[in-house]
């Protein structure tokens, strides 16, 4: 039996042996696609191919991409694990041209893997095409023999696809395998067709219209191919099976699950493994391509599969994590065709763990909660909307998350319920995604890359570089010149400017001509196109022109010193706290650093310590800082860091500082710190001069964040701390080494005063040491009430107690004149509290003073008033509760 991975490998191999460039899946997370959570086709990471807006040095291409639907338009959690076909994490194959072959040619391909390469029975396929394509049809008949009958016209959107409202698009035709008679359903097209006889396993899109906004549509002068095939269908049909998640690959990782929960994988908790299973996968995989759990948009997202996984592993009796334990389960089956799992490995079992370990403290509260509710409902009745907010506002359940537990009991949600207590709380909800504007409409700057080529970043070994200006762009438009007062973005053929990247700010600077000169503010990259994003200061910067350019230096040796002192703490981190230490975000401005990393808990100081002291060694070695351009692939090899998700092109830079003793072992043989890095850095790690840590703070869930100083900001923090310890130092007439020392000497003897203090206060309350007021005798009750000055709430209490020992039976009401609002508290010794209780007698005086409210036990009570002129009328009510 053919596994899932080798079923992978064959349909890259064919299409491979016919021409086709093997590209490596896309990250989950689109770069080129803003308007997409996730990628959800083979085809996204192609878009711009397909518009015409970039080209690339291949025309035909094979993927296996990863994907996910578990969010905005292509959802399929609610379904997953109770069906036969539904993932949230997928494979598909597929098979792509860009102005190459058309239809005869990608029907062939088809045909041939699937009858020849994968064997399939001829007799069991059939297939559709769209009403009209007359086209496709008859190719079919050509290739495959097909009569009329195996060909089925569809005139629905079921077979014609759109990239969207306008743009390319093209009719489809797809195949169907026949399972046979003995299973319910129809071909498509009929009335059964959502039976599960015949089940869909290739849709083959030809690309050969542009649709415009009136309807209208025209042929594209480029027309395409886009092909895919679910792996998943395609194994299970090959290992002959009709469910998805009998296939070897998810066979493994249900088994993997019913072991670590110590249950029957095909047991009554099936469907729990299943989920689990196949949540595993998009969880991992999300965390390898840089998405963490959070509370809005992907994060989200992440966030409620995981708990999803983790209420089902609960349900299978599991009480300690254990969706971190499968990792290793499913490295082993998808490491190899995917190595940046194993790559985040430790990463994905940390999250994991921590997530899993935080949401296991509501999940039994929640779900006890659900129990309650269920109990008082009707029969079949709804739970109600308030319910499943208040389980998503107080626990951490997730709407679908609450209807996925119904479902198992036969019960719904009331939605518009909850959606109403959503909106009268003004509660956070979940906002629906709208980009990260990561990579906006370039069509221009393609156009120009198009044009000229690629900009040449010469910044690593000049900051001053000569150059010719390709475009000016104003406002989405290419303009002939700028004057004087203008904002325009200026395009060069290369440039010393470092465009922002991998949390490397862009550089400012001067471009200059013979007509003018302009004051360059940022500078971005699109497309492999940079854009200096200027202000014309004097005469006119006109296309054409050859222009010298020139970057701040002063800033740019600050980026550089504080870059490298990045890569110096994130390997001083991972040491000091662990391998599962990843870099989640950075920032290299000239005035500090920042940098954010996968850690559950805040540094102690001993930590924060040994951190800055490790940096400040490397930084005092003066090593230097080398560079070396290698594969992706040989950079992991020898141990370079690489950030979780980001896509690397065939080549790469690692940058490496630092050299450990003999004792020590790092990356790369004797290397410190060695990293895949597009950035600029110090030439020696000495330049970077000092290293300061400001401190660490939560950035995010598993998140934390550390922001330092270098160089001559650092050298004037100290300077300002020294000179604040001397201001100290001389307040207090001590040396600056005794000053803490003086410190705590004063405060211990503050708060020796505090007491003595206190202690004279309740002595004056009480009337001296032998004296004090009266008690009253009261139905045979003593009772002291008085008003006393310059005491405050919380000195009551304690004078309370010392008159109830004085009186040994009796009760006591004091009302402290503080100057704002009084406070009152009463005190009944133990043997009256079954007669009269303190707190019927401080709320009696309370709102006597006009105050509400007050508390405690019998024997003490505590309450505020607003009115001190009231106290008498206060003491008169308390005294009318004890006469009854």
């Amino acid at each position: 039996m053919a596994s899932l991975n080798d079923i992978r490998s064959t349909y890259l191999d064919f299409f491979a042996r016919n021409g086709h460039k093997v590209v490596d899946s896309s990250p989950l997370v689109p770069r080129n696609d803003p308007t997409l959570m996730f990628a959800n086709s083979g085809m996204v990471q192609f878009k711009n191919l397909f518009t015409g807006v970039e080209t690339r040095d291949y025309t035909r291409a094979t993927t296996a991409q990863k994907c996910v639907r578990a969010g905005g338009k292509h959802n399929d959690l609610d379904n997953v694990g109770y069906t036969a076909r539904h993932h949230t994490f997928f494979e598909m194959l597929g098979n792509f041209s860009f102005g190459d072959y058309f239809k005869d040619e990608a029907i062939a391909f088809a045909w041939e893997l699937l009858t020849k390469d994968f064997g399939l029975n001829k007799n069991k396929l059939l297939v559709t095409v769209y009403h009209t394509d007359d086209e496709a049809a008859l190719i079919w008949k050509k290739v495959a023999g097909f009569s009329d009958d195996r060909i089925i016209r569809i005139p629905t959107d079921d077979n014609f696809w759109r990239m969207g409202p306008t743009g390319p698009c093209g009719p489809c035709t797809e195949i169907f395998y026949d399972h046979g008679d003995h299973i319910w359903g129809g071909p498509p097209g009929s009335a059964e067709e959502d039976g599960d006889r015949f089940i869909e396993i290739w849709n083959n899109v030809f690309m050969q219209n542009e649709q415009f906004a009136d309807g209208s549509m025209r042929p594209l002068e480029m027309q395409s191919i886009d092909t895919g095939m679910g792996l998943e269908r395609i194994g299970a049909l090959l290992q002959g099976k009709h469910d998805n998640y009998d296939t070897d690959l998810m066979r493994s990782l249900i088994e993997a699950s019913a072991h670590a929960t110590s249950s029957d994988p095909d047991g009554p908790g099936k469907t729990h493994h299943r989920v689990i299973a196949d949540h595993l996968r998009s969880t991992s995989f999300l965390i390898a391509d840089g998405v963490m759990p959070s509370n809005e948009g992907r994060g989200y997202v992440l966030r409620r599969i995981m708990r999803r996984a983790m209420r089902h592993a609960h349900m299978l009796g599991s009480q300690d994590p254990v969706m971190f334990k499968l990792v290793p389960a499913l490295v082993r089956q998808m490491g190899a065709a995917y190595p940046e799992l194993a790559r985040a490995q430790s990463l994905i079992e940390e999250t994991l763990k921590l997530e899993e370990t935080r949401f296991k403290t509501t999940l039994d509260r929640g779900l006890k909660l659900l129990d309650d509710e269920m109990v008082r409902l009707p029969e079949g009745g709804d739970l109600p909307g308030s319910t499943a907010f208040k389980l998503y506002d107080t626990y951490g359940f997730p709407l679908d998350l609450t209807q996925d537990a119904l479902r198992e009991r036969g019960r719904a949600v009331d939605v518009a319920g909850f959606d109403s207590a959503m909106a009268e709380q003004k509660a956070k909800a979940r906002a629906a995604w709208s980009g990260t504007g990561e990579a906006a409409d370039g069509k221009i700057w393609f156009e120009l890359a198009d044009a000229h080529g690629a900009t040449e970043f010469l910044g690593y070994d000049t900051e001053t570089a000569e150059g010719v200006i390709n475009a000016l762009v104003r406002d989405g438009a290419a303009i002939d010149a700028a004057a004087m007062g203008e904002t325009v973005q200026i395009v060069v053929n290369q440039t010393p400017f470092y465009a922002e990247s991998g949390g490397q700010v862009g550089d400012t600077g001067l471009i200059r001509t013979a007509t003018g000169m302009a004051e360059v503010t940022d500078t971005r990259k699109i497309a492999g196109v940079f854009l200096h994003i200027a202000s014309v200061v004097e005469g006119t910067i006109t296309k054409g022109h050859p222009a010298k350019l020139e970057v701040g230096h002063t800033r740019r040796r600050q980026i550089r010193a504080n870059h490298s002192a990045t890569h110096l703490l994130h390997e001083a981190l991972r040491r000091a706290l662990g391998d599962h230490v990843a870099q989640k975000g950075s920032l290299n401005a000239p005035d500090r650093l920042r940098f954010d990393f996968s850690h559950s808990v805040g540094l102690t100081a001993p930590e924060l310590a040994q951190v800055e002291a490790e940096v400040n060694t490397f930084v005092r070695q003066n090593s230097p800082v080398d560079t070396r351009i290698m594969t992706p692939d040989d950079a992991r090899a020898i141990g370079a860091q690489a950030l979780f998700g980001e896509k690397y092109g065939d080549e790469v830079r690692v940058v490496s500082m630092g050299v450990l003793d003999g004792s020590a072992k790092g990356a790369d043989g004797n290397t410190y710190s060695l990293e895949l890095c597009g950035g600029t850095h110090v030439a020696r790690t000495g330049d970077i001069g000092a290293f300061v840590l400001l401190g660490d703070s939560a950035s995010s869930a598993g998140v934390r964040r550390i922001e330092a100083l270098t160089g001559q900001a650092a050298l004037d923090h100290l300077r300002a701390q020294d000179a604040r310890l001397a201001d100290v130092a001389a307040v207090l007439k001590a040396p600056a080494a005794e000053v803490v020392d003086r410190v705590k000497a004063l405060f211990d003897e503050r708060r020796a005063l505090q007491n003595e203090v206190a202690q004279l206060r309740r002595e004056v309350a009480m009337g001296g040491k032998s004296g004090g007021p009266e008690a009253k005798e009261i139905n045979g009750i003593k009772f002291l009430a008085q008003v006393l000055q310059g005491v405050s709430g919380k000195d009551l209490p304690a004078l309370i107690d010392e008159m109830k020992t004085r009186l040994g039976s009796g009760a006591v009401l004091l009302i402290a004149d503080t100057g704002a609002k009084p406070a009152v508290a009463a005190g009944v010794t133990a043997d009256l509290t079954g007669t009269v209780s303190a707190v019927a007698l401080v709320k009696a005086a309370a709102e006597a003073m006009g105050g509400k409210g007050g508390g405690g036990r019998p024997d003490m009570a505590q309450a505020g008033g607003a009115d001190i002129t009231q106290a008498e009328a206060a003491i008169a009510a308390a005294t009318a509760v004890i006469k009854g």
